[in-house]
């Protein structure tokens, strides 16, 4: 047997019925569509999902979750991908220009995913994981935690009172 000598077997294939060509071709007139109702009309179909007027199955069942717009925000990142980095300084920035990080995240995360055996220096504006921390001191780097920021409530000013509003009026001359 060679390539240039294989051939379907008989009677499996076969050749596409090509409707509406005549009624000797046994698919003419109503081109298999049957009589009359909308199927058989052009574009007579309904769309997706639609029962004839009863309540749609998807539109039956609750809602459920939701779908964070900021998900794609905070990038992972395992340590295993750091191991082959070149630089020694890791940021946000270093990481996009590896591929690592796509380029329109706004942060990073380490996590604990492989191996670190060289020493890394991360940068603030990259979080880790406690362990992914350990594992960056254990191997001899040292992550730089970012300063937070106290979150300042200021609380609405209360009314003053009516004495302390408007000083007390003269009392009228007699």
């Amino acid at each position: 047997m060679r390539l240039n000598t294989l051939k379907p077997a008989p009677g499996a294939k076969k050749d596409r019925h090509r409707v509406g060509r005549g009624g000797g071709s046994g698919w003419g007139k109503t081109a298999g569509r049957g009589h009359k109702g909308q199927k058989a009309r052009s574009g007579g179909f309904h769309k997706i999902g639609f029962e004839g007027g009863q309540m749609p199955l998807h539109r039956r069942l609750p809602k459920r979750g939701f779908n964070s717009p900021t998900r794609d925000d905070i990038a992972e990142v395992r340590l295993g991908e750091l191991e082959r980095l070149q630089a020694a300084d890791i940021d946000l920035a270093a990481l996009q220009a590896a591929g690592i990080v796509p380029k329109k995240a706004l942060g990073a995360k380490i996590i604990l995913s492989g191996k670190l055996s060289r020493k890394l220096t991360v940068k603030a504006d990259v979080k880790a994981t406690k362990g992914a921390r350990s594992a960056i001191e254990g191997a001899g780097g040292k992550v730089e935690v970012a300063e937070e920021k106290p979150v300042v409530k200021k609380l609405p000013k209360k009314p003053q009172a009516a004495s302390q509003a408007k000083p007390e009026a003269a009392a009228p001359k007699a």
